[in-house]
């Protein structure tokens, strides 16, 4: 049985790119459900998730209220929402205020995942220019599950992986080629 049952990534500046680079370099089986908050602007449509199923030729969604999350399958929250993630595996939606000035936040999906998924979770935290996900990513740690920080010197923005560092040792901390190769090799359920 494989420990790890789901993802959480977290970005913001320079987010695009990075995630671009960390998903483009999985393997085609990978089976873990990814959730993805990258801060976006409020009150327009997001394309977000049709560029990256275009550009990286497999699954991407975005997170829908109620919707369960299925393996496989790389999940974005969309602009002016809060992601959450509820005991049964689905998702949640909310208005509620913003954090560290943002909604969707990063800390809001990282928290309620690390209390759904508990060690079974892996928190992923890249560039950023705010401390969104930090609190988060100690979160996801204290409830057991694997933290991960891209390389504050890799990062186009360091202020975010900085935050995080700030607050708590990750388990590893690796430029975004580093992050993949991780993440492939904790994903067993395909073998």
């Amino acid at each position: 049985m494989n420990r790890y049952q789901a993802v959480v990534v977290g970005a913001s500046a320079g987010g695009v790119e990075a995630l671009l680079g960390l998903f483009g370099a999985l393997p085609s089986h990978f089976a873990l459900p990814i959730m993805t908050v990258l801060h976006l602007p409020d009150g327009r449509h997001s394309q977000l998730a049709q560029v990256f199923e275009r550009r990286l030729g497999r699954m991407v969604r975005e997170g829908q209220d109620k919707a369960p999350i299925e393996p496989g399958i790389i999940y974005v929250a969309g602009p002016s929402y809060h992601l959450s993630v509820e005991r049964d595996f689905t998702f949640s939606l909310s208005q509620e205020d913003r954090v560290h000035y943002s909604r969707p936040s990063i800390d809001v999906l990282f928290e309620s995942a690390a209390d759904a998924y508990g060690k079974g979770l892996v928190g992923v935290l890249l560039t950023g220019a705010n401390e969104d996900g930090a609190k988060g990513l100690v979160s996801v740690q204290q409830c057991g599950g694997l933290t991960l920080v891209q390389d504050p010197a890799q990062a186009r923005i360091a202020i975010m992986p900085e935050a995080a560092l700030a607050l708590m040792r990750p388990d590893y901390i690796l430029p975004i080629a580093g992050l993949a190769r991780l993440l492939a090799e904790l994903d067993t359920s395909a073998c």
